[in-house]
């Protein structure tokens, strides 16, 4: 499980944008988001950098957990 603390989500746009560019990289995701702390929880065998990146990809800028 990996948890990063991502930038610049105000609303449910924003986490739907953040989980559907997870869910791009692995369909298998399990992607967790809490606006208010601005922390993404995800459960994926993906490599954590991958995924950290298409955060970024989608316009996120991940803070720590990269």
């Amino acid at each position: 499980m990996y948890e990063f603390t991502v930038d610049g989500m105000s609303c449910n746009h924003c986490v739907m944008t953040v989980k559907k560019s997870i869910t791009a990289t692995d369909s298998a995701a399990k992607v967790e988001v809490d606006l208010k702390t601005k922390k993404v929880t995800v459960e994926s065998n993906t490599d954590k950098a991958v995924i950290a990146a298409s955060i970024e990809e989608a316009g996120y800028p991940v803070l720590a957990g990269k």
